[in-house]
């Protein structure tokens, strides 16, 4: 139907266990009033819990080495023509992000492509006149409409993986339109809410701030490494964030995560 409301996600290898998919799940159905689908493309949808629909990630002529290169190009599979015959809104999240509310308004919001802003602005503090790059750890699109970005790919995927970064670098030189959620609405763990190097010793991280839809982890640390009861060290040097995150924990077993060890990636 075209007024699907569709949460998108991908797993492919071992990389996340099924308990991520699972509580991204139930933490969307927390924070979506009324109808929608919650579709999973993966190559392995063992433990997936009941109302995930699992299909297969579309081939786009990836050798297999490429799968794991940096860049995470299998994304650009999302562009394909026909998605499985999916149709409507989509808004697209990364299995390390953390839900909290309000994706009624991200799927409401403007219209076309619409990214994370993950440049200098979106640092605290940073300038509101500074350039925008577009991140796709959590983005909304028309399923089926942004064909060309696939489409260029396809010319010539040698040079697409030569001279951009990442997917998300190329998805913002070929997306038709492209702008970006609120300031405030997705905000990173580790620009946001990881306490001053130093500091970080001896202070948890921050709460998110009620304005907040979306915690971003992006890189490492993942939300389950803040998890367990005598947690090490889970940053990099300099900063030496360690030990359990009480909000994070909480979030992952309110939304049926399991306590590690449970093939923790």
């Amino acid at each position: 139907m075209a007024e699907d409301r569709i949460v998108l996600c991908m797993k492919w290898g071992t990389l996340f266990p099924p308990d991520y998919v699972n509580v991204l799940y139930n933490a969307c159905r927390g924070a979506i009033s009324g109808p929608f689908r919650f579709v999973c493309l993966t190559d392995d949808a063992d433990g997936f819990q009941d109302g995930i629909e699992a299909f297969p990630i579309p081939d786009i002529g990836l050798a297999p080495g490429e799968w794991y290169t940096k860049g995470v190009w299998p994304k650009l599979a999302l562009y394909v023509a026909d998605l499985h015959g999916l149709r409507g809104r989509a808004l697209f999240i990364d299995l390390d992000m953390v839900v909290l509310r309000g994706l009624d308004e991200m799927f409401g919001h403007g219209r076309g492509y619409i990214s994370t802003d993950m440049g200098h602005g979106w640092r605290p503090g940073g300038h509101p006149g500074a350039a925008k790059e577009p991140g796709t750890c959590v983005f909304a699109f028309d399923i089926g409409q942004e064909t060309q970005i696939l489409d260029a790919f396809l010319a010539d995927k040698e040079k697409a993986m030569r001279e951009f970064r990442n997917e998300q670098d190329f998805a913002g030189a070929f997306a038709e339109t492209m702008d970006f959620w609120p300031k405030g609405w997705v905000i990173s763990f580790k620009r946001h809410l990881r306490q001053p190097i130093g500091w970080d010793l001896f202070l948890s991280p921050k709460a998110p701030p009620g304005s907040a839809r979306i915690v971003a982890f992006h890189g490492d640390p993942r939300p389950i490494d803040l998890i367990p009861a005598r947690a090490g060290f889970w940053d990099r040097f300099p900063h030496m964030g360690h030990g359990q995150v009480g909000w994070v924990r909480d979030y992952w077993l309110e939304h049926g995560g399991r306590m590690p060890p449970f093939g923790t990636p």
